[in-house]
């Protein structure tokens, strides 16, 4: 009797043992990802560049500058001309890395060492009003050509009025 009461107690000890998941574990696939349970994270918000965008660069030429004109024997610069500095002023403005060279000239009256200082006087008022404008001096050199480059040949003063002027080159861009 002991022994079928051991025997009993081994089906029982047996049973709950299958009821209780003592048996054999099934493998597990390491390799597998696991299911994740948390919801998706919502995609992230579009990034909006709200930088205005950089000014179009244009190549600035010689003839975009506008030639300044002198009367006879004087090198202020006319009411009538402080327009076409202004707008000399605002094409160097718009490009910060551009040098120029005012040339000063002169009519064909008057000695080479004469018209080459006034040519230079006529140069430097142009350069002078840059500055008032806000034109870093370094940006600017000046030079006199005094009579020896007219604009306009002719011994009167149709063409002489041409040639007294403050003339911009471009030196670098």
């Amino acid at each position: 009797m002991k022994r079928l009461i051991g025997i009993g107690l081994m089906f029982v000890f047996a049973a709950a043992l299958v009821n209780c998941g003592g048996g054999p574990k099934p493998a597990v696939d390491e390799s597998a990802t696991p299911v994740d349970t948390m919801p998706p994270e919502p995609p992230p918000e579009p990034v909006i560049d709200t930088t205005p965008p950089a000014p179009e660069v244009r190549e600035i030429f010689e003839a975009d500058f506008d030639i300044v004109y002198f009367d006879f024997d004087k090198f202020n610069i006319k009411q009538e001309f402080r327009g076409a500095l202004e707008n000399n002023a605002d094409l160097m403005k718009e490009s910060m890395n551009l040098v120029i060279q005012i040339e000063g000239h002169c009519d064909e009256r008057g000695t080479v060492e004469y018209n080459l200082s006034l040519g230079e006087k006529r140069a430097n008022a142009a350069k002078n009003y840059l500055l008032n404008l806000g034109i870093a001096e370094s940006r600017m050199q000046v030079i006199s050509y005094g009579k020896e480059r007219s604009a306009m040949q002719g011994h009167n003063e149709a063409a002489w009025s041409k040639n007294r002027r403050a003339q911009f080159r471009i030196i670098s861009q």
